[in-house]
């Protein structure tokens, strides 16, 4: 029989545990935030299921790992628009953005500006949806 002090800390380390999981998860989907990724592939990567993991991530980070991707995407275009160097279409393919459709409307969501008005409307204001 495990002593309560014991139970506590096997609970305590499983959760730690997981913790770094998900951590993992955030930081792959800060590098290849570029790149083609999939809910099911970033679980099997943590040795999770797809619905746990995306349960566990909407707790640590207050939002589903589809939806930290695509404002990591829009983060990352909206410093390539103030840069004035790359055009709309561009941006969306450097930032792994699918289809035009999909680039707009959530660049619109999330800053509040169309993406081809962000540079003159825009300059100078920055977007961060998540911290760090």
């Amino acid at each position: 029989m495990c002593r309560p002090a014991w139970r506590r800390a096997l609970i305590e380390a499983s959760h730690l545990k997981e913790l770094a999981r998900l951590r993992r998860v955030r930081d792959r989907i800060d590098r290849e935030y570029a790149r083609p990724l999939d809910v099911e592939e970033l679980a099997r990567a943590v040795d999770m299921a797809a619905g746990h993991l995306g349960h566990r991530f909407r707790l640590a980070y207050g939002a589903s790992p589809y939806a930290y991707l695509t404002a990591r995407r829009i983060e990352r275009a909206t410093a390539l628009l103030r840069g004035g160097a790359l055009g709309v279409g561009e941006v969306r393919r450097a930032v792994g953005c699918p289809t035009p459709g999909i680039f707009d409307a959530r660049f619109t969501e999330l800053v509040g500006v169309a993406p081809d008005a962000y540079p003159d409307g825009g300059r100078g204001a920055g977007f961060s949806r998540f911290p760090g």
